[in-house]
């Protein structure tokens, strides 16, 4: 349905660094690196779903407005290792890595949100 979604941010080298490491454990690499915009995806497929610009004004996070992004992550120790690694790399805690019954069965996630304060979601919905 979506081809890409573009993020704002005031600190593009912050915000490399962080997602940089957060987005690692899931397969995601920054594969269009540039000077005012970083694009993340997939190197073997190509897409570029993620795109963070460098701007004057991002659009400040609210943690009220539901805005996340959610990552489709491989398995359930890719979600543990992202919720590992946006935390070292200057994220919070939104909700540690775990089940998440109300959600689905099978439903693991784990919350957090980045430097800029956009909320992220890494889920898995294999069985184990």
């Amino acid at each position: 349905m979506l081809n890409h979604i573009s993020l704002g941010t005031a600190d593009l080298a912050r915000a490399r660094r962080f997602y940089d490491a957060a987005l690692k454990p899931l397969g995601l690499t920054c594969t269009s690196p540039g000077e005012t915009s970083l694009g993340y995806g997939n190197a073997e497929t190509g897409a570029i779903p993620l795109w963070l610009l460098a701007v004057k004004k991002p659009v400040k996070a609210d943690a009220q407005n539901g805005l996340h992004l959610c990552f489709d992550a491989p398995s359930r120790r890719a979600v543990d290792a992202f919720h590992a690694a946006a935390l070292k790399a200057g994220g919070s805690d939104n909700g540690k890595p775990g089940l998440r019954a109300d959600y689905g069965e099978n439903y693991y996630a784990a919350f957090v949100v980045d430097p800029d304060g956009y909320r992220l979601e890494a889920y898995c919905g294999a069985a184990k």
